[in-house]
């Protein structure tokens, strides 16, 4: 199968994985914010993806190399399996809040969740630009080198400040204020990856502590 065939294969997959993760705990189709929610995901998704087909396929296949067992370290296999978890809480605990109705909320508070989500994407998007090392795993390419440009400039860790985003956007979008609880429970995980991967950064990249040095923040200017 071509690499075209397999990115939009895998996003497939994914939009039906996600849609039965929201409407079967959810109990009906009739679930508005879902549908939103989707749509704000899968058409940047797909709009990245063709970019990336076209302009950097080397970078969108280091990202189709992505999840647990794709790690080689064990330490990052068990932070990936629980941000995995997490990720399915995002989904599955709004849908519970919808079905049951634990959540009160405004339909334009949802549209603001759903602009996280866009504002999200936006932000990965501009990290595929400036940085097409930008593996799904922690890994060092051949030629890899330290990107200090664009919002590498800024923050460590652009990728996952604008991961981080749109992780607290999905059960906004979602309708749910509950669903915020899985995104704290996601913290520890988070924090830990990227802790892991400066030390094997640090070990491995000539140039990256330097960097360190250089750019004093992680994912957030002034915060961490």
């Amino acid at each position: 199968m071509s690499q075209n065939l397999k990115a939009f294969a895998g996003l497939f997959s994914l939009f039906i994985v996600m849609a039965a993760l929201l409407f079967l705990p959810a109990g009906s189709l009739h679930y508005r914010q879902a549908w939103t929610f989707l749509a704000f995901y899968f058409i940047p998704a797909i709009a990245i993806t063709v970019y990336l087909l076209a302009a950097d396929p080397q970078l969108l296949a280091r990202r189709m190399r992505g999840g647990p067992t794709a790690e080689k370290s064990t330490v990052q296999k068990v932070i990936m399996w629980l941000m995995s978890a997490g990720f399915i809480g995002l989904l599955v605990i709004p849908a519970l809040d919808h079905r049951f109705g634990w959540s009160q909320m405004s339909a334009l508070a949802a549209l603001g969740g759903d602009a996280l989500i866009a504002i999200g994407w936006l932000a990965i998007f501009v990290v595929f630009r400036e940085n097409s090392f930008s593996s799904a795993t922690i890994e060092i390419s051949n030629d890899q080198r330290v990107v200090s440009t664009g919002p590498y400039g800024k923050v460590r860790h652009p990728m996952y400040a604008g991961a981080l985003v749109m992780l607290t956007g999905m059960p906004i979008a979602l309708g749910s204020w509950w669903g915020l609880l899985v995104v704290l429970a996601m913290l520890p995980a988070l924090i830990w990856r990227i802790l892991d991967e400066e030390k094997y950064l640090s070990e491995n990249l000539p140039g990256y502590t330097a960097y360190r040095e250089t750019v004093r923040y992680r994912i957030f200017p002034g915060l961490w």
